[in-house]
């Protein structure tokens, strides 16, 4: 049953195990699951998806498997038009009126010829009633009615009974492959989290996960185990371009900021500037003045080899920058050194150190600037800008 369901789940990027799906077929077989395909895409969203990460790819895949739910672009401008103003009537009353008219199920075949037959009939703008395709009624066409199964046409999801529901695609910005947002920077920090070290001392923290194993080892006798108290041991310093092919990024780049600067995960956080490549200076806001700056070399003084390092940048620049002396793309500034040798005296300074990259990482190779991401991604670890990629490149900082 649906075998090629599952083919589809697994073409889309899901990991469904066979003994996932075995138990989505025993719950179907127990009548877990009522007549509507709302039901059966919640089921199979509960039995099959492990995390809300996933949620995106679980509806593409439903979506594409039950195709022609949805078949908006079939339906005239002029019925968008009548669907715009609302009568507000309360759920309360339209359920009533529905229970008194009856309301028969209809298979998802039976609506769909039923909103193309409506589409052929209907001439006008309707509103509270249970027939045409309108606007808060009974009817199972339309919305900001009342119905216990149907097609909504335009409008928002108000019970999450429409047979689209997978269409909406609610749950994109929870992917792990998507570019940081707003949204997601609490997600993404939960992560840093695991900066925090165990500190050298009196072990005053109860360890429940060696004490249960202890106990276990012990026949059952319980045998208390303790470890270090975790603190915030951490120092990091954050390294932002700034201006330039980056404008494009402030507003990601901003919220990267907000989040860190309030992270209350580490003992110590600095953060600086610089223009494509970092030179001689660090600039102490990201406008990049002149004279507004520290001495690189005064950072690497007084901010030892047990900072963290996270430098975010899009690495695209002139190929000048990296390889010449001179070639420090800030007006009136002259770099002695090779922007790369400045590079590698950051590596050299902070071994733990990672690039993250707002650019897509599949595009890397050949966007704008591919060959200086080459050059910067042979001195740092680069990773994505996304979830996936901070927490790829935070277990890359922990790597002792």
């Amino acid at each position: 049953m649906f075998t090629e369901f599952f083919y589809t789940l697994r073409d889309k990027g899901l990991a469904v195990s066979q003994n996932e799906w075995l138990c989505l077929m025993e719950a179907l077989d127990k009548g877990l699951c009522g007549p509507s395909l709302v039901d059966f895409y919640f089921l199979c969203r509960t039995v099959l998806v492990k995390s809300e990460a996933e949620y995106d790819k679980f509806d593409l895949a439903f979506a594409s498997y039950f195709q022609g739910i949805e078949s908006t672009e079939e339906i005239p401008e002029e019925v968008w038009d009548w669907l715009q103003k609302v009568d507000e009537t309360s759920r309360e009353e339209l359920m009533a009126r529905l229970a008194a008219l009856g309301n028969t199920e209809l298979s998802l075949e039976e609506l769909q010829e039923m909103l193309r037959a409506r589409l052929e009939e209907q001439k006008e703008r309707h509103s509270g009633g249970n027939y045409w395709i309108g606007t808060g009624g009974t009817s199972k066409l339309g919305h900001g009615g009342y119905n216990t199964q149907g097609i909504r046409v335009g409008g928002e999801s108000r019970y999450r009974s429409a047979l689209q529901v997978a269409r909406n695609r609610d749950f994109r910005d929870f992917r792990q492959d998507n570019t940081l947002d707003t949204r997601q920077f609490q997600m993404a920090f939960r992560k840093l989290r695991q900066f925090s070290a165990r500190t050298e001392g009196e072990k005053t923290e109860l360890d429940m996960d060696e004490t249960i194993r202890a106990t276990c080892d012990n026949a059952g006798r319980l045998e208390l185990v303790y470890a270090h108290p975790r603190k915030n041991t951490v120092k990091l310093l954050v390294l932002f371009d700034s201006d330039g092919s980056m404008v494009y990024y402030n507003k990601l780049c901003s919220s990267l900021f907000q989040a860190v600067s309030k992270s209350s995960h580490f003992k110590d956080l600095q953060v600086y500037y610089f223009h494509n490549c970092i030179y001689e200076h660090l600039y102490k806001d990201p406008h990049c003045r002149w004279g507004n700056w520290v001495d690189t070399e005064w950072v690497f003084s007084n901010l030892g080899p047990d900072y963290k390092v996270i430098i975010v940048g899009d690495a695209a620049m002139a190929p000048s920058e990296l390889q010449y002396a001179g070639g420090n793309n800030m007006y009136g500034m002259y770099n002695e050194e090779p922007g790369i040798n400045w590079l590698k005296k950051v590596k050299r300074h902070y071994p733990h150190t990672i690039w993250l990259n707002p650019i897509a990482e599949d595009r890397w190779d050949h966007t704008y600037g591919s060959f200086t991401i080459r050059m910067v991604r042979d001195v740092f670890p680069m990773y994505p800008l996304s979830l996936d990629g901070l927490e790829r490149g935070v277990k890359k900082l922990m790597n002792r």
